[in-house]
């Protein structure tokens, strides 16, 4: 079965089951190209909270389909693979993150919304990267304040908000191996292009950056911008969207130590493809499967974050 062949069969499919899909924009093109939402994490839960859709495919990573699910109890959320997991969240296990909390009772945990399920069960609010600096701002100046899993998003809001929240030591492995040298390279061959960040990257990356913002923020900014060159410091599946909305623009990936690659892949998310999008949908598998009590336990952090970004217009 050929390309155009999968693509009418997974339409045909959705309308069938009145599925939606919903992709990241991290998925490869033709993932994007066919799903009915493309958004970052904070959009993927918004809009999981308010479908009508009686199954959700959710082409992203294992995390992000339990959020769905988590916010979405009552709808069969599918993910095309679920071997596409996050090296983000398995950097933080569950058990020892209890451990980390209960040794410090007198913290407000806030947590990254890339976790497991369990992670947010021992969490008081989740944070995406587009809302994380609001919330921890909404805030009072003297509160103690875990913050988990990345490390680097973590100093980041720290230098934004003048606070010294107790970092959990975690990292992207995709954020974690942009490289300095390479990219002062591009720079150098590219001298009037603008170096855009997401704050998953490295504090020394983060110096050199002309912007620094979530994947949503990354994408308004090249939009909105005068300058039509850019060096984007973030998984490449954004430049997907990046040059659909900008066919005027040039956009360089930033690369990884690796000197084999020129761009740098998340290869959980790569793990969804056409063929298992189409597979998921006809089979009903697989499916994301939560405890009723754990779910009820991860809701609180995930609404309060979506109670808090409604309210700051976020």
């Amino acid at each position: 079965m050929n390309k155009v062949q999968i693509v009418s069969e997974i339409k045909r499919l959705k309308a069938e089951k009145n599925a939606v899909i919903m992709a990241h924009y991290y998925q490869e093109d033709d993932i994007q190209e066919i799903a009915d939402f493309i958004g970052d994490s904070l959009a993927l839960a918004q809009q999981a909270a308010k479908t009508t859709a009686d199954i959700i495919v959710l082409c992203g990573v294992h995390f992000m389909g339990e959020t769905a699910k988590i916010i979405s109890p009552d709808k069969m959320v599918l993910i095309p693979d679920l071997e596409a997991g996050c090296s983000l969240a398995d950097s933080c296990p569950s058990d020892a993150f209890e451990a980390f909390v209960k040794a410090h009772p007198d913290h407000t945990v806030i947590s990254y919304v890339n976790t497991t399920a369990a992670v947010k069960a021992w969490t008081d609010v989740v944070v995406t990267s587009t809302n994380a600096v609001a919330i921890v701002n909404s805030f009072p100046k003297d509160t103690k304040i875990i913050f988990g899993p990345d490390r680097n998003l973590g100093n980041y809001i720290n230098g934004l908000t003048d606070r010294s929240m107790l970092l959990w030591d975690g990292a992207c492995h995709v954020h974690e191996q942009f490289s300095v040298d390479k990219i002062i390279e591009l720079k150098q061959q590219h001298p009037n292009a603008k170096i855009i960040a997401h704050p998953e990257c490295k504090k020394v990356l983060l110096s050199l950056a002309d912007f620094i913002g979530s994947t949503a923020a990354l994408l308004k900014y090249v939009q909105r911008s005068d300058f039509d060159t850019f060096i984007v410091a973030t998984e490449s599946g954004i430049l997907h969207e990046m040059k659909r909305t900008c066919p005027g623009k040039t956009f360089i990936p930033a690369p990884p130590n690796d000197s084999t690659c020129a761009c740098n892949e998340c290869a959980f998310m790569r793990l969804n493809t056409l063929e298992k999008l189409r597979d998921c949908l006809l089979h009903e598998s697989p499916q994301i499967q939560l405890d009723d009590a754990l779910m009820k336990q991860a809701y609180r952090p995930i609404k309060k974050m979506l109670e808090i970004s409604e309210r700051l217009g976020l």
